[in-house]
């Protein structure tokens, strides 16, 4: 067997381990099930809901991630005005009312962060929270990667593997001057944008404006834009025939990944990473970046100008530099000796022994069968067909049917560089569209396929955590 091929049966091995099982989805469906117990003991946050965000929603963290949910006051139908006190304040009764009811641990109030949060941990499989009052920009941002993912099945694989990757070198951790998860999954969407042929378009191709500007007045209808704006042009990139497709293995795109960054510490000086344009960019030509206060800028493309790796530190910058070139070189060698050791933590070792098929989770419960079914069945791309986790029902609308021909519309944004294809700008709320159409894009072995949900019913709460909010009935 050559080393490719036993690099890429060992990333396979190493996801099967890493992606959550059944048992996974269920535990951190009760966790949030009995927060809302909590929420609805206490006066104060009465007619608030439970709504999960991060890696959760957007289908990218595994058996051992976080769970990130916000509490939802209503406040109408219109995006939360909540200030940084306020949220305080609410999260000090959550806390009060969860010690009351029991079932967590280790309680931290964090009221000073950038977004007021309380940390805690469950008692069912130890599971740490973070929950955050009303943290609607964070919800949309994990929906929007969510959608991304959509575009080819490969970058939910490179996301977990990188996390992996990077927990085993001690360079996934803020507190300690290295990146959080969501500067991580940024570097892959940066890699899937700059690979050749590119994977990914520039996000401004996706969504051409700046998202947390555009969270304000009715909430329903701000995320139907959103949501129709982001669907139409994932639409046009993947209807574009003239486009190269990418058919690179998941072992050429890691290798490729580790060289991209392997010199990292010395472009950092000089250029930032920006998703937006899906391009490297000179800090001294953007305003937005000045002053050059951090060691590594890559700017978060859904909050401009906002540093998602502002924690990264100038000396841990130079030893995530470091790592990067060192597994490069352990990849590309001839002795595979130590593989493993270069790809995961030691405790996961453990865990390398097969483990039974009908214990694997089914795929993210957006992600439906294109064609030839009625019901919104999620496919399984792991083998046979597995048992069904509890149904967690939230209205996505899918892209409508490609039309074979574009209209000339100029995207909103930076210049730089036109697509070739024609992006579609945010409609105004009097433009939304009610419902997108079946879309039946080209088939490909890594291309993900879209089918409109056929009509849910929500008889409990558990069916509606993915539902937003604003849309539910009162």
């Amino acid at each position: 067997m050559s080393a490719q091929s036993t690099l890429e049966n060992t990333l396979k091995e190493i996801l099967r381990v890493v992606k959550p099982l059944r048992e996974d989805w269920t535990t951190r469906l009760q966790i949030i099930d009995e927060l809302r117990g909590a929420v609805e003991s206490v006066e104060s946050l009465r007619g608030a809901t439970v709504e999960p965000f991060g890696s959760f929603v957007s289908d990218l963290f595994t058996r051992w991630g976080d769970l990130d949910v916000s509490i939802e006051f209503s406040n109408g139908s219109f995006v939360s005005p909540y200030g940084k006190k306020q949220k305080q304040r609410l999260l000090g009764d959550v806390m009060r009312a969860m010690r009351q009811k029991g079932g967590w641990r280790r309680y931290q109030l964090i009221p000073n962060a950038r977004v007021p949060i309380l940390k805690v941990e469950s008692n069912l499989q130890n599971v740490s929270c973070d929950i955050s009052i009303d943290n609607l920009k964070c919800q949309m941002k994990s929906r929007l990667l969510f959608w991304i993912s959509e575009i080819d099945t490969r970058f939910r694989d490179m996301v977990l593997l990188v996390k992996e990757w990077a927990k085993a070198h001690n360079i996934n951790n803020p507190k300690f001057g290295t990146f959080n998860s969501y500067s991580l999954t940024l570097l892959v969407v940066f890699h899937f944008q700059t690979c050749a042929p590119a994977i990914f378009p520039p996000l401004k191709d996706i969504y051409p404006g700046n998202l947390i500007d555009d969270l304000k007045g009715l909430r329903a209808d701000t995320e139907r834009r959103i949501e129709e704006t982001c669907a139409a042009n994932i639409r046009r990139f993947q209807s574009y025939n003239l486009r190269a497709e990418n058919r690179s293995s998941l072992s050429e795109l890691f290798i490729s990944f580790l060289g991209k960054f392997s010199d990292i510490s010395l472009k950092a000086s000089e250029l930032g990473i920006c998703t937006y344009t899906g391009q490297w960019q000179a800090i001294k030509s953007n305003m937005r970046w000045l002053p050059q206060t951090y060691a590594l800028f890559i700017e978060d493309p859904f909050e401009q100008p906002e540093n998602s790796a502002r924690a990264v530190s100038k000396r841990e910058l130079t030893r995530i530099s470091e790592t990067f070139e060192m597994s490069h070189h352990m990849l590309i060698s001839p002795n595979h000796s130590s593989l493993l050791a270069t790809l995961v933590r030691p405790q996961m070792l453990s865990l390398m022994v097969r483990t039974p098929d009908w214990r694997r989770q089914p795929t993210h419960p957006q992600r439906f069968r294109a064609e030839g079914s009625h019901s919104p069945t999620p496919s399984n791309n792991n083998g046979p067909r597995q048992p069904t986790r509890p149904q967690v029902h939230r209205v996505v609308r899918s892209p409508s049917q490609v039309q074979p021909q574009y209209q000339t519309v100029k995207p909103k944004g930076p210049s730089e560089v036109q697509p070739q294809y024609q992006t579609v700008k945010p409609k105004g709320p009097s433009q939304v569209q009610p419902q997108f159409q079946t879309m039946n894009p080209k088939s490909h072995p890594n291309r993900a396929t879209f089918k409109k949900p056929p009509l849910q019913t929500y008889e409990d709460q558990r069916q509606q955590i993915w539902r937003p909010r604003s849309d539910r009935p009162v």
